[in-house]
């Protein structure tokens, strides 16, 4: 009979995964390479979604995105908090919020193995080169569409969830009072992330505009990075980057 691996399981397994990089990033000296990597990622998305970030109903959900799944931070602590408490999601929680934490560990562990593939490709290229041209070898020589494809859905997923879940009164209100216990149990990390989430969908009266807008950008992103040649899609990258760092 075929075990289905349960909620908390799959938690747990991701965040292994994600462990595992970090250490093995550590020990090759690709922690630095892994951080350049993510930083022009961040940075290429502040220019994508700058309409995003100015709007009103939009900039909540656009931050949270970019800080809590994106952002070139050292998510350890969340991660450990995460783990510790999986069996308990699992059991506390309506299905839908063990889902969702999965789909966050998904989307968590496919963004550290695609960028630590892009760090160790990063540091074959000539670091004179533009960054955007640095950047689009790596991309190439990491492959993996599938993979970007998939984290793309997961992503989608995640964001139709929390407004689903946000609609949920009493779970908002149980999450808030949730506060003082999280901090007591060191679970503080987890509690401003589910928070944080929860507010920046709430915000929105419907989603799916925002979400829609994601897949149709980063698609097309995606679609540049592998098929444009590369003198169009480094100078396209460029001109991205060079748009953020005006912003800034």
């Amino acid at each position: 009979m075929t075990h289905t691996p349960s909620a908390a399981d799959r938690i747990r397994t991701h965040l292994d995964r994600v462990a595992q990089l970090r250490q093995q990033a550590r020990s090759a000296g690709l922690d630095r390479a892994v951080d350049d990597v993510k930083r022009l990622q961040a940075q290429r998305f502040r220019a994508t979604y700058a309409d995003f970030l100015k709007h009103p109903a939009y900039a909540p959900a656009t931050h949270f995105f970019l800080e809590e799944l994106y952002g070139v931070h050292d998510f350890a602590l969340r991660d450990a908090q995460f783990a510790r408490i999986a069996g308990a999601l699992e059991r506390l929680f309506p299905e839908a919020v063990a889902q969702l934490a999965v789909d966050l560990a998904e989307t968590h562990a496919l963004t550290e193995v695609l960028d630590h593939a892009m760090a160790t490709h990063w540091l074959t290229q000539d670091a004179g080169l533009p960054p955007g041209v640095r950047y689009t070898r790596a991309w190439r020589l990491t492959g993996e569409r599938e993979a970007r494809a998939r984290q793309l859905a997961v992503v989608q997923h995640m964001g139709l969830e929390l407004q689903r879940l946000t609609r949920m009164r009493p779970l908002r209100l149980a999450l808030r009072m949730m506060r003082n216990p999280a901090r007591a149990a060191g679970l503080d990390a987890l509690q401003h992330f589910l928070e944080s989430g929860f507010d920046a969908f709430a915000s929105m009266r419907d989603a799916q505009t925002f979400l829609d807008t994601i897949r149709s950008r980063e698609g097309r992103w995606i679609d540049l990075l592998f098929e444009a040649p590369e003198d169009e899609i480094s100078q396209a990258l460029t001109a991205e980057l060079a748009r953020a760092s005006a912003g800034e």
